[in-house]
């Protein structure tokens, strides 16, 4: 497809393109579009999306689980998300980091970066598309010193940018002169906020403010996450912690917007979600592995999250 058709159509915010469309050649660059590859990856369309000539823009996804790798892209890819609370992962390497997500916490994917994503939940996402070059030209208005090298970001609380992220929502419905100037606009002030919050060497990850610490919000996963007979009770998670059962509970929903009664839940019905769609065993069977006290509170439980029975998810999910 020539280049120059496929910018004007792409450009076009109130139709959704086809996948195949956000397509380059490679004599347009090395890496795929921020879009293309999203697209390749979700394997759906956005909602809405609004590009310019150069590729910058901003798309509003909703999407299945995803359990993926997301190739080096050719523009920095900065999220604000807009969904249910959930927990997810990314690996990068041999790094593994484990967030949640939630309202008022954004992902920062550098240019050229590639994760692998595994998130168990339909998402609803604002995704930013940075060049490198305007946020060159943003840190030079600001100060030439000013450093450009994105840090990788996941499930990072930052309040500001999410909301200016997710106010543009409502300029990806139209392509007049105002929504465009809107958006570059914003895109400017995207640039200016990720170069005061987001650029620099990588630091140790400091959780919201009365969260947990790096450290015990990883032991307490850990234990909540175990299939062994761990004590998993609130009085061990708060004494690995160091807390009191109080402050434990208030510090673990900071940092991870779930209590931990509730993250064990979701876990566990997460869990039923994999033995009911990978086996065959028996909706009883499962509940009894899951230490559910009988098949009907394990139907409630899994009905209450996800809005349909076990059986009923199996059937639609197979």
């Amino acid at each position: 497809m020539n280049k120059h058709i496929l910018r004007e159509s792409l450009e076009d915010a109130s139709v959704a393109p086809e996948p195949e469309a956000y397509q380059f050649t490679p004599a347009d660059a090395e890496r795929p579009h921020a879009g293309a590859e999203m697209a390749r990856v979700l394997g759906t369309t956005p909602f809405h999306m609004a590009l310019d000539s150069c590729g910058a823009g901003i798309a509003h996804w909703k999407h299945d689980p995803l359990h993926d790798v997301v190739a080096p892209m050719n523009h920095h890819v900065i999220m604000a998300y807009n969904g249910t609370v959930q927990r997810m992962e990314r690996r990068t390497g041999s790094a593994v980091a484990i967030g949640t997500f939630r309202p008022g916490v954004v992902i920062i994917i550098p240019e050229g970066s590639s994760s692998r994503w595994d998130i168990p939940k339909p998402v609803d996402v604002i995704q930013l598309y940075l060049p490198h070059a305007t946020l060159e030209r943003v840190a030079g208005e600001i100060d030439g010193a000013t450093p450009t090298d994105l840090l990788e970001r996941t499930a990072h609380p930052d309040p500001i940018t999410s909301r200016l992220l997710l106010s543009a929502t409502d300029a990806m419905v139209g392509n007049d002169v105002l929504d465009t100037l809107f958006r570059h606009q914003l895109m400017d002030l995207l640039s200016t906020r990720l170069l005061a919050a987001h650029v620099g060497a990588p630091s140790t990850f400091q959780p919201a403010r009365g969260g947990l610490s790096p450290v015990a919000l990883r032991r307490a996963i850990e234990r909540l996450h175990s299939d062994t007979d761990a004590d998993v009770s609130l009085a061990a998670l708060a004494s690995d912690a160091g807390l009191s059962r109080f402050h434990f509970c208030r510090a673990f929903k900071e940092s991870t917007g779930l209590s931990p009664h509730a993250w064990r839940r979701q876990q566990r019905l997460e869990q039923a979600q994999n033995m009911l769609r990978d086996t065959d065993a028996s909706v009883i069977s499962i509940a009894v592995a899951l230490g559910y006290s009988s098949q009907t509170a394990f139907a409630a439980a899994f009905k209450k999250l996800t809005g349909e029975t076990p059986s009923g998810w199996r059937r639609r999910v197979r």
